[in-house]
């Protein structure tokens, strides 16, 4: 399978009056082709900063890519000038921002709002872009669209606006479509329709995507591969069904035991004690070691071994290492 995206030991940093916020710590994944990725994980592990920096949309300052590596089709995004990533934005990458009541300007029709950028990036004239947004608003679900488009913002509700997002995402056709937690506004049913949609988008169109979540319930049926996120660092990656039937990495089991689940409905939710480390200083051993049931001496001294389970499933805990495994054992 081609991959289409390669992120390399990315590290994102924040200045601010307090000091420096390392948010993003060496993190490294890759998508292909025609793939869904969840990237997984509580409010402030690093999800939206690691979307952002594939936009290159880190406002600077105060924020700066320290180090690493962004290979979108072959070519290292944080090398490239603000022209040429503008260039990519909307066109090659089209970002759905977290919250489509503000994503959208109440001041301008859809339709308006739906032409601009596909008359922006591509040499159509007022007639095609007309065309190809109503076109777009059928695909993403939107009926009556040649009335829809004179429509404003504040007369659709919020799963049509949501809709109206998407459609704007995908409307000059990009090959990779990262969406920062998409149902966050939403009521459970029209969550459930908007994730059916990426599905239908993704069938139709071929579409790569990242979908951004802090829910693993939203993810159980679209991604096909997950990235779970702790403290600004990846700790466990693998396909769908090994995350959710053979989780590795204590973090990961205890979100999956915080989550209700009709196979077992007798059993009561368990939350994760305790609160995330501070990134202003970092723990030197694993991040969620004074949160972590299995903790050992050694992993609050020293980083996890990053061990492969399988050509798809990944972890970074130190229950991974055989002395653990015998010491488990006897």
């Amino acid at each position: 399978m081609e991959k289409i995206l390669e992120v390399n030991d990315l590290h994102v940093s924040f200045q601010t009056y307090g000091g420096e916020v390392k948010a993003v710590r060496g993190v490294s994944f890759d998508l292909h082709k025609g793939e869904t990725l969840a990237i997984v994980g509580e409010s402030g592990c690093g999800k939206s900063v690691t979307a952002n920096s594939i936009m290159k949309l880190i406002p600077s300052p105060p924020g700066k890519i320290a180090n690493g590596s962004i290979y979108f089709k072959g070519r290292d995004l944080t090398r490239l000038s603000e022209k040429a990533i503008r260039d990519i934005r909307g066109v090659d990458i089209s970002m759905i921002f977290q919250d489509p009541m503000t994503a959208l300007n109440p001041t301008l029709t859809i339709g308006n709002q739906l032409t601009e950028g596909i008359k922006q990036h591509q040499n159509i004239t007022s007639k095609e872009a007309k065309t190809k947004a109503i076109d777009m608003l059928n695909l993403v679900g939107i009926p009556n669209p040649e009335e829809r488009m004179k429509q404003y913002p504040h007369q659709f509700s919020g799963g049509m606006r949501q809709r109206i997002v998407i459609a704007m995402a995908l409307i000059c056709e990009p090959e990779l479509l990262i969406a920062d937690e998409p149902t966050t506004a939403l009521d459970v049913t029209i969550q459930a329709q908007i994730l059916q949609l990426f599905n239908k988008i993704q069938q139709e169109t071929g579409v790569s995507i990242i979908l951004i979540t802090h829910d693993l319930g939203v993810v159980a049926k679209i991604a096909d591969r997950i990235a779970v996120m702790y403290a600004g660092k990846v700790i466990e990656v693998g396909t769908r069904k090994e995350i959710f039937y053979t989780p590795q990495h204590p973090y990961t089991q205890g979100l999956l035991n915080s989550v209700p689940r009709l196979d077992k409905r007798k059993e009561k939710l368990v939350p994760i004690d305790g609160t995330p480390p501070d990134l202003f200083a970092p723990p030197q051993g694993c991040p969620f070691t004074a949160r972590c049931p299995k903790a050992m001496e050694v992993c609050g001294k020293v980083y996890p071994i990053h061990s492969e389970l399988s050509n798809t499933h990944e972890v970074d805990c130190w229950l991974q290492d055989e002395r653990a495994k015998q010491h488990i054992a006897t």
